[in-house]
């Protein structure tokens, strides 16, 4: 079985790249017996076209590079209609990519994939997974990388967590 999971923020320049590469060390750092037949396919999208092409800003790569993450080659692009019908999941950062979303997805795919239980959605937030009713902290505006660090790893872990159950 392959799990496809596209995490999502506003450039994807910093916390849906981090989301992408914690989620893929996570991963990677598995036990074999805890894959058993699954595979993962995780990459990162952002809702605007403002940072489309550029690597992921010099702050976030550095924060990966502290963990071991290397982050080389990603540039940003912006998800389309197709990554929506493409992936499991589609895993925002916040509230706001979540409303952008609507620009993106046709009115009633955004209505229905965005309420219910989470492990049941196909379009959520990261830190749901966690059961925190909160955003991913946004680097961009607080240059507090550590805390996004730190909500990023938690929901990733608890997202895989609850996938692999």
């Amino acid at each position: 079985m392959k799990i496809k999971i596209l995490f999502v923020c506003h450039g994807n320049i910093c916390r849906s790249p981090m989301a992408e590469f914690v989620m893929k060390k996570l991963v990677r750092d598995l036990p074999a017996e805890s894959l058993a037949d699954v595979e993962f396919e995780i990459a990162s999208a952002a809702t605007s076209t403002e940072e489309i092409g550029n690597p992921v800003y010099p702050p976030a790569r550095r924060m990966l590079a502290m963990h071991g993450i290397d982050c080389s080659g990603k540039t940003a692009r912006q998800m389309t209609a197709r990554d929506y019908e493409y992936y499991d999941y589609i895993v925002l950062m916040d509230r706001n990519n979540l409303r952008n979303l609507r620009w993106i997805l046709p009115a009633d795919v955004y209505t229905r994939e965005t309420s219910g239980p989470v492990e049941n959605r196909k379009v959520s937030l990261l830190m749901d997974w966690a059961h925190k009713c909160r955003d991913v902290a946004d680097p961009w505006y607080t240059g507090d990388f550590q805390a996004t660090w730190d909500d990023v790893n938690e929901g990733c872990k608890a997202m895989l967590a609850q996938i692999l159950r």
